[in-house]
């Protein structure tokens, strides 16, 4: 555990210019040095090898925050590769997705990865780790980086930076090793706690501890159907002949993205294609759930799969989930006695199994449209009655939650999830989150549809991200198919969006450390045209021009 009464409220200390930030908590605290991930002075945030040069008081954030885990990892992710490469020099190392709070990743060398291998990675981590080696943050030119990467024959790294406008890199490095991560690293090695490397499928697993307790790792559970869909999605860049970031910047420069484009969007039509198939062939089907994180594309995939299914002669009926909300004074309270539209018990679930109970026996049934202004259910003559070869598409939150549908309509149901899951790397070191991508689709948005700026959306992130922890992600291996709406291309296009809002952040927002994290990744896109994206394209749901509806 963390030290006693190490919080943010009493982890302030006076700078003291002249000196770095590591020898102040030496100096002042010398038994919180090992728990603090890095300092704020005056709205920025500083490494613990940084020299103090105002005056101000100082923020000790400890690993036990948000920002403080997200340092732990890439610290143990520099001391893995550094690992790895110290017992096999010319291997190919890459970082590639996370999986049940950890890291799957494959190390590619001349004789196969085995068990042995990776239990000698282990053991040589726990020493980089005991020996608690500075790590060492370093400004160079961008030529001189490249020369780095070209002695380590890292193409990847050396393809993103020839096709960024950086003309100095930050680099870090341990022991002799120089890389490059987005994001601040450890001052030391030694702040690694709990870990374990074990090996998976073709490579590896990296595991690390949530930040309520360092020491402590929580259990792996196997995510087949998610890690399944990430298979897909590698072999998916593969016939697009794209790895990582440069290769795609590559394509810009090369002006090869149409094709780019026109591939992406005709393998998830296909996908589409399939999932309709397979909802045809099991003829039973009345009901399909559709469920998926925010900023998924739920409601374009719903209307693109609703045509796929019409081309099988099935007759598609949309409902919604948000037309079922309760009335506003009956929705329950969370914890802190606000209104908590997340919970599964904001719906009105027995006029739900009612309606879809009596539309099922065939009944013409009248549907709710919910007034959010109002916060009431109204009729407005809206009726429904399902056709002999009709079918309900329901769309919201809590699609694959098995609290929904009561036992009486359980029969015919077919569950979608849907989600951006990322495949595409920064470079082989350096992926990039699932949620991060999710997070700029919804701050474009957001922005061009809601009148939302960025600052208030990455305010709300963290209720999104409890909602979706608690109805969605502990579904989503239930669902009969999963579909990935991730577009390789995609960060291409809300880039210049993207960009616009996050700038508008000053460093007093406490989301500033979040934003300047989006916009350090967003800079090594190359962008492209917005008139290159399809109008059925489910990048247009955040973008706009989609022919499906309009904001």
């Amino acid at each position: 555990m963390l030290n006693e009464g190490l919080n943010l409220t009493n982890n302030r200390i006076e700078a003291k210019k002249g000196i770095t930030f590591y020898e102040l908590i030496q100096n002042k605290s010398p038994n919180k040095i090992k728990d603090i991930a890095i300092c704020k002075l005056n709205g920025k945030y500083h490494e613990l090898t940084e020299e103090i040069k105002e005056d101000g008081i100082i923020e000790m954030v400890p690993f036990n925050t948000d920002l403080g885990i997200q340092i732990y990892i890439r610290t143990l992710q520099f001391i893995f590769i550094k690992s790895a490469l110290d017992l096999f020099k010319d291997s190919k190392i890459t970082i590639e997705h996370s999986v049940s709070k950890a890291l799957y990743g494959e190390i590619k060398k001349e004789v196969p990865l085995s068990k042995e291998d990776i239990k000698n990675i282990k053991n040589r981590m726990i020493e980089i780790i005991n020996r608690d080696i500075p790590i060492k943050s370093i400004r160079t030119t961008k030529d001189h980086a490249i020369e780095i990467f070209k002695s380590y024959n890292m193409e990847d790294k050396i393809k993103l930076l020839k096709y960024c406008e950086l003309k100095e890199v930050h680099l870090y490095e341990l022991d002799g090793r120089y890389d490059y991560f987005y994001g601040s690293m450890a001052y030391s090695t030694g702040v690694i706690r709990a870990f374990d490397l074990q090996s998976y499928e073709s490579g590896f697993i990296l595991r690390r501890p949530q930040s309520k307790d360092l020491d402590i790792l929580t259990d792996f559970r196997e995510q087949k159907s998610l890690t399944n869909v990430f298979r897909e999605t590698e072999k998916w860049l593969n016939i697009l002949d794209i790895g990582e970031v440069g290769s795609l910047n590559e394509k810009v420069i090369k002006n090869e993205l149409q094709d780019v484009v026109m591939v992406s969007e005709a393998l998830h039509e296909k996908k589409i294609a399939n999932i309709a198939d397979k909802i045809f062939s099991e003829k039973d089907v009345k009901i399909i759930l559709i469920a998926g994180p925010s900023s998924s594309g739920k409601t374009t995939f719903a209307n693109r799969l609703s045509i796929q299914l019409r081309v099988n002669g099935l007759t598609p009926i949309p409902l919604s989930l948000d037309d079922y909300f309760v009335n506003r004074v009956e929705t329950p309270k969370d914890e802190n006695g606000e209104y908590d539209y997340e919970s599964i018990n904001a719906l009105d679930l027995e006029l739900l199994n009612k309606d879809l109970s009596e539309l099922l026996d065939g009944k013409r049934v009248e549907i709710p449209t919910y007034n959010f202004k109002k916060g009431e259910k109204e009729w407005n003559g809206r009726f429904v009655k399902i056709p002999e070869n009709g079918v309900i598409i329901l769309e919201g939150i809590h699609g694959l939650n098995p609290e929904l549908i009561s036992k009486a309509n359980k029969e015919n149901i077919f569950k979608v999830y849907i989600s951006a899951l990322t495949q595409l790397n920064i470079d082989n070191h350096n992926r990039i989150s699932t949620t991060d991508v999710r997070k700029v689709r919804r701050i474009v948005r957001d922005s061009l549809s809601r009148g939302y700026d960025a600052e208030e959306t990455l305010k709300m992130w963290p209720s999104i991200k409890k909602g979706e922890k608690n109805n969605i992600f502990v579904y989503q291996e239930q669902a009969d198919a999963i579909f990935n709406s991730t577009l390789v291309y995609e960060l291409c296009v809300l880039k210049p969006y993207a960009l616009k809002e996050l700038e508008k952040i000053t460093d007093e927002s406490p989301v500033y450390a979040e934003a300047i994290k989006l916009i350090s990744f967003l800079s090594f896109f190359k962008e492209i045209n917005i008139d290159e994206v399809p109008k059925n394209s489910i990048l247009r749901e955040f973008i706009g021009g989609s022919c499906f509806y309009e904001y």
